[in-house]
């Protein structure tokens, strides 16, 4: 395993105290010697260095040892990244990607409105997609619609809330636009569904800080949290659908994880096997992105991913942090958000999670430019929309 530590290079002091991004410093080369502080600006642009980043402190747990192409756990309440693998390489993301088209979408769309799909909403699905089963001339509830997204990965479900907020090329461009407000730098958006499409990317960092801010969603927490619900049948009646987030439900051989909220799981051809997930444990929430694992079966993303967890919550305490899921935002996540600890419980229903005071993490405005400025002048321009 490659584990990699930042260069000695800095930004200048008196910038990074105006911005207040002063952070504890990385390992040094050699394991255990601690070179002192560093900057923000460096800890973002570890990340995008390839290999596996860790700093472990003395007695810490070794981070496992993974097959996906890219991963990361990162600490939910703060946006601490604890560990990751090529956090920054850009892959198909896959039906993850709906993390970041709700995210962007359930705000615009009360949860009650009736909607009857007409013909063309339904048009353009790519061959193979997953879908939750609307039928031309069925009127369906938002929130119908939304557990087709979230349980049933629907494709079609998708289709109709794009129509409804504005279209599909509308809501692919506020998706990217969303994307870079939170601070989402490598994500391209051309199919908000996920569906591959040539240039539609997503890193394991990003995929991440959807998952995140989707936690402070208390709809997004709710949805994705459920592990079945009724549809709407096209006689009129309804049929049961289930969460196919394995590592959530436990169906099909797969452990359910103790703890677990869900959010979001992926397929396709291009893509492989994609998650985001997120668990609650002794007051600690954690969230990890695991990116097409190259050996096994299909059940080898969750088990991954539930590698990192464990890791994640026994590390607790005994790493220092690697990055931040605010070190590229605009503004950091600040105020109150959906409680992790209870979204589990809302399995069918619609019981609102509390709202609970999230850590202040990252930069400011000015931490944000000045991590710019150093990332450009150390390694060359962060990568930024190309289209």
């Amino acid at each position: 395993m490659t584990i990699g530590f930042t260069s000695r290079a800095a930004v200048s002091t008196c910038v990074l105290c105006t911005a207040h991004l002063l952070v504890a410093a990385p390992a040094a080369a050699i394991a255990g010697v601690d070179p002192g502080p560093r900057t923000a600006a460096a800890a973002a642009a570890l990340l995008y260095r390839p290999g596996t980043h860790v700093r472990p402190r003395p007695g810490a747990p070794e981070v496992p040892d993974l097959s996906a192409l890219s991963w990361l756990v990162a600490d939910a309440r703060t946006g601490d990244v604890l560990a990751a693998h090529d956090a920054h390489r850009r892959l198909p993301p896959a039906s993850t990607l709906k993390t970041l088209f709700a995210l962007t979408v359930l705000p615009a769309l009360p949860a009650g409105i009736r909607h009857r799909v007409d013909e063309e909403e339904l048009a353009g699905i790519g061959p193979g997609s997953s879908l939750v089963g609307i039928a031309e001339g069925r009127a369906y509830r938002v929130s119908d619609l939304w557990n087709g997204v979230f349980l049933s990965s629907g494709n079609d479900a998708v289709r109709v809330l794009a129509a409804l907020s504005g279209g599909w090329r509308a809501t692919a461009e506020r998706m990217q636009t969303k994307a870079r407000a939170l601070g989402a730098r490598d994500t391209r958006v051309k199919s908000p569904d996920g569906y591959d499409a040539p240039g539609q990317v997503s890193s394991a960092y990003d995929l991440a800080v959807f998952g995140r801010a989707g936690l402070r969603n208390r709809e997004f927490a709710r949805y994705c949290a459920r592990h079945e619900a009724r549809f709407p049948a096209r006689d009129g009646g309804s049929y049961g659908i289930v969460n196919t987030n394995r590592l959530l439900t436990g169906a099909d051989g797969v452990a359910p994880y103790r703890g677990l909220i869900g959010i979001k799981n992926g397929y396709t051809g291009n893509a492989g096997h994609t998650l985001v997930a997120a668990a609650h444990r002794d007051g600690h929430t954690l969230v990890v992105t695991v990116m097409n694992p190259r050996s096994g079966g299909g059940h080898t993303v969750y088990e991954e991913a539930r590698a990192l967890l464990d890791w994640g919550f026994e590390a607790s305490g005994q790493v220092t942090p690697v990055g931040s899921l605010d070190a590229l935002r605009p503004v950091p996540l600040r105020g109150p958000g959906a409680d992790p600890a209870l979204v589990p419980a809302a399995r069918g229903n619609d019981a609102p999670a509390r709202p609970v005071p999230w850590t202040v993490a990252g930069a400011a405005l000015l931490g944000a430019a000045a991590v710019s400025l150093y990332l450009r002048l150390r390694w060359g321009p962060v990568p930024t929309d190309q289209g």
